[in-house]
């Protein structure tokens, strides 16, 4: 199985493990196959310079972490992006209606503990 880290859950993962499931810890423990979205990056970046968000890292400091954890950073294509289209109006989160249709188009887990992406047809852990 693939997993896909939502953006929250990315950010505990370096920084406040306390908030992790002790489920979703033992997988960033011991599983192959996490992955990231370069859409997690960019909303870190975005709500960092509009002071929304305030983390201990850079984005770049974030991208060695993941390297070195072996958190794949996935691109983003046009097929994500199109199917945004075809999602119900659930979610208004932009970053999150992108990280479901990129969990939808390659069969990823979503590891979240956002309550409103368990109601797309996508599979989420927590």
């Amino acid at each position: 199985m693939k997993y896909l880290l939502d953006t929250h859950i990315l950010i505990w993962a370096f920084s406040d493990t306390e908030n992790l499931s002790k489920k979703v810890r033992n997988i960033l423990d011991s599983e192959d196959g996490i992955c990231t979205s370069i859409v997690s990056l960019w909303e870190i970046g975005i709500k960092k310079s509009i002071g929304k968000l305030n983390v201990p890292f850079s984005i770049k400091e974030l991208e060695e972490q993941c390297i070195a954890q072996n958190i794949e950073i996935l691109p983003i294509n046009t097929t994500c992006i199109d199917m945004i289209s075809k999602l119900p109006d659930i979610h208004s989160d932009p970053f999150d209606r992108l990280i479901i249709t990129q969990a939808q188009s390659e069969d990823l887990t979503i590891i979240t503990k956002d309550s409103k992406i368990k109601l797309y047809d996508v599979n989420v852990l927590w």
